[in-house]
């Protein structure tokens, strides 16, 4: 059971570093999207948590992953979080700093699954529609999820909201037995 007040420690810390570099949404948005792929990937996640691979080594990876595609606050709090030891709560440390992030703009996150990528058009509506559905401000997390297979499925705290093709499908069976 990961120690919810360490999780909040270490987000709280990266928060107000990257606040203070003015690179809160970027930082966020980029952990946000290594941490979901590091959950799909079974062998980055297992190099980057073995305590048999040295700090270094982890760091190189990360270094090769990211090149320049992600801002140096991105890279430095990866480094920082792994030379720690704390790869196996970077989903957790994640989800907390965009918490803090959401709260500080006073919005909550949305975590949604789509099976393509939104255009820049669909993003916001997107948005618009979530914070009238659920009655809140609502900063978009999307994740690219091929079994998706159509639609969407969004996730705002504890409320859940499926569009999907594939509960659409289910739905029908349900009805047809």
């Amino acid at each position: 059971m990961p120690d919810t007040d360490l999780i909040r420690g270490y987000a709280t810390a990266l928060f107000q570093i990257a606040a203070a570099e003015d690179a809160i949404d970027r930082v966020s948005d980029e952990l946000f999207r290594f941490s979901k792929a590091l959950e799909q990937h079974h062998e980055l996640r297992a190099a980057l948590t073995d305590i048999a691979v040295p700090a270094e080594r982890k760091l190189a990876v990360i270094d090769e992953i990211f090149g320049d595609k992600a801002s140096p606050h991105t890279r430095n709090v990866l480094g920082f979080v792994i030379s720690q030891g704390r790869t196996r709560e970077l989903s957790q440390i994640v989800e907390s700093l965009g918490s803090l992030a959401a709260e500080a703009r006073d919005r909550v996150i949305a975590e949604v699954r789509v099976a393509q990528p939104l255009s820049d058009d669909q993003r916001p509506r997107l948005e618009e529609a979530l914070s009238r559905a659920t009655g809140k401000r609502v900063d978009v997390k999307v994740v690219v999820d091929p079994a998706v297979l159509g639609g969407i499925h969004a996730k705002v705290g504890d409320q859940v909201i499926d569009g999907t093709v594939r509960r659409r499908l289910q739905e029908l069976k349900e009805r047809l037995d």
